[in-house]
């Protein structure tokens, strides 16, 4: 594939094309009916300045990797420029946030530039390229539509990292300084503070999220409600066939696979210990993407109750064990948003009871691969479950270390020694019960007649994960003007599966400094 430069991009801005338009065209904040999108530009910065770029997103857009170090990309990339053919503009969904109807949201601080072929036929391959943090729109409500450098490097590096740990997301192709000063109130305390802004380009087949589908329904705009339907299964979905004079079949085929996308996605958090922090219906990726990296964290110690969103540290609704249901839920307001286009109600309540059968059985083969067997006892994993919350554990740690322990050993519990944060919590209690673990999952390999499984839990049990800790060192660099640290990690989340030593630094415990530091154990959602 020949790369192109970037006044060579090819735009083919079909959503703009095909889709109804607001037909007010300026900036203001304003509830907007009978249509998907406004046409807003980005707002230009002082002094943009380029923080860092993934290589692997510009390839995959076509774009010569040299191109990310000349002026304009920064130009273009911060919102300062388009390019020809571009067509800004952002879009209109609503959304259940923390389980309440919140009527219209939208793009308030996003900005979709356009789409591009990357394909070497019209319309075989396309990608969206999105700011996120440049200027309001008339979604913002009372906000300004700009994003901190906090926030952005954080939705940076994650967008990368959760890629190449092989879980579905948007992209982010350059994380940009704006050289200008944003005034958040980063724990709604009262004390805002001014920081440092920054642009991020996300980059996505698609942006249509379940909040598009129900703000059609809510305003019972069923006519624009089909269109979508058919626009989205044509454009994301091709595989699907689509008669427009009969299109309930295909409906309902494509519901299925997004249920079944939603579920993989959620069984892919659990494999690697993120929890999204936000779970709200807009921030469900119709192509069951992890979209919207704001209040996210990592598991360091292995604790199902945490959630790292302070908003939802009452309810803990978004917390990590609930995730899965809460895809469940977030799929029957789909379905909920669907319906007009149905002419009965039970051919999605079957689809939605295929969800939680779809997630278990898909669950239990990711657990077994975790811990390299074929299949996994339901009380292995109950007893294991009961380990891992016995004590402080490092979840990460644990798999890694349980890859190369020989559970037939005479001690396989002290072999483990350094994946706990608080050794004073390893009673005899709980070395009994680690002893008793470990005897039935020798068993359970030798009845298997398993091998060398090192191989296959280390395929699936990443070595480096992006740490709520290691995030937050990058920002305090990143917040004095030093980006290494930010281009380090990048590099390091590229592998992060490999057992490279010269990275061991990046695949340590939490450190005692960060268990209650802000940005490390609780963020919130300006985070």
């Amino acid at each position: 594939m020949q790369m192109l430069s970037l006044e060579d991009l090819r735009f083919d801005n079909q959503f703009t094309r095909i889709l109804p338009a607001d037909p007010v065209t300026d900036n203001s904040r304003r509830q907007v009916r009978n249509t998907l999108y406004s046409r807003v530009a980005p707002l230009p910065v002082a002094a943009p300045y380029l923080v860092a770029a993934a290589e692997e997103v510009a390839e995959l857009m076509g774009l010569d990797p040299s191109e990310l170090n000349r002026d304009k990309f920064t130009a273009v990339f911060s919102g300062c420029e388009l390019l020809p053919g571009m067509d800004a503009h952002a879009t209109c969904y609503g959304g259940h946030q923390f389980g309440n109807w919140a009527g219209q949201l939208g793009d308030g601080r996003a900005i979709n530039l356009g789409e591009i072929e990357t394909g070497s036929e019209a319309g075989s391959a396309h990608l969206m390229l999105q700011l996120k943090g440049a200027g309001p729109t008339p979604y913002s409500r009372t906000a300004d539509g700009l994003a901190v450098m906090r926030s952005s490097v954080r939705e940076f590096l994650c967008s990368e990292a959760m890629f190449h740990l092989g879980i579905p997301t948007t992209r982010a192709l350059s994380l940009i300084g704006t050289g200008e000063a944003v005034m958040r109130d980063m724990l709604y305390d009262g004390n805002p503070a001014a920081e440092p802004g920054a642009v991020v380009c996300r980059v996505s087949s698609s942006f249509v999220r379940f909040g598009h589908f129900q703000m059609l329904a809510a305003r019972q705009e069923v006519e624009h409600l089909a269109q979508l339907a058919q626009f989205v299964i044509q454009r994301e979905f091709p595989h699907i066939p689509l008669s427009p004079s009969q299109p309930g079949e295909a409906y309902l085929r494509w519901f299925i696979e997004v249920i079944e996308r939603t579920a993989t996605l959620m069984v892919e958090w659990m494999r690697v210990g993120f929890v999204h922090g936000v779970m709200n219906t807009d921030n469900m990726s119709i192509l069951g993407e992890t979209i919207d990296y704001g209040p996210y964290g990592w598991l360091d110690d292995f604790d199902p109750d945490w959630t790292p969103n302070t908003t939802d540290a009452g309810t803990r609704r978004y917390r990590y064990g609930q995730q899965p249901a809460i895809g469940q839920w977030n799929l029957l307001q789909l379905a909920n948003a669907l319906l007009p286009l149905f002419e009965h109600t039970e051919p999605l309540e079957e689809a939605l009871s295929h969800y939680a059968s779809f997630y278990e059985s898909a669950w239990r083969r990711m657990m077994a691969n975790k811990l390299g067997l074929k299949e996994v006892p339901a009380p292995l994993l109950d007893g294991l479950h009961q380990l891992l919350t016995m004590v402080e554990t490092d979840m990460t740690l644990f798999y890694r270390r349980l890859a190369t322990v020989d559970p037939r050993g005479d001690d396989p519990v002290s072999a483990m020694h350094d994946v706990y944060y608080r050794p004073e919590q390893l009673t005899p209690d709980y070395e009994a019960a680690a002893t008793r673990w470990f005897a039935k999952y020798a068993g359970e390999l030798q009845r298997q007649q398993v091998g060398d499984r090192t191989a296959q839990m280390n395929a699936v049990n990443p070595k480096y994960v992006m740490r709520n800790y290691l995030a937050q060192l990058a920002i305090d660099d990143a917040e004095r003007g030093s980006f290494e640290k930010v281009r380090e990690l990048l590099d390091v989340m590229r592998t992060p599966y490999d057992d490279a030593p010269k990275n061991d630094s990046y695949a340590q415990k939490r450190p005692e400094w960060a268990r209650t530091r802000v940005g490390c154990s609780m963020l919130s959602c300006s985070s």
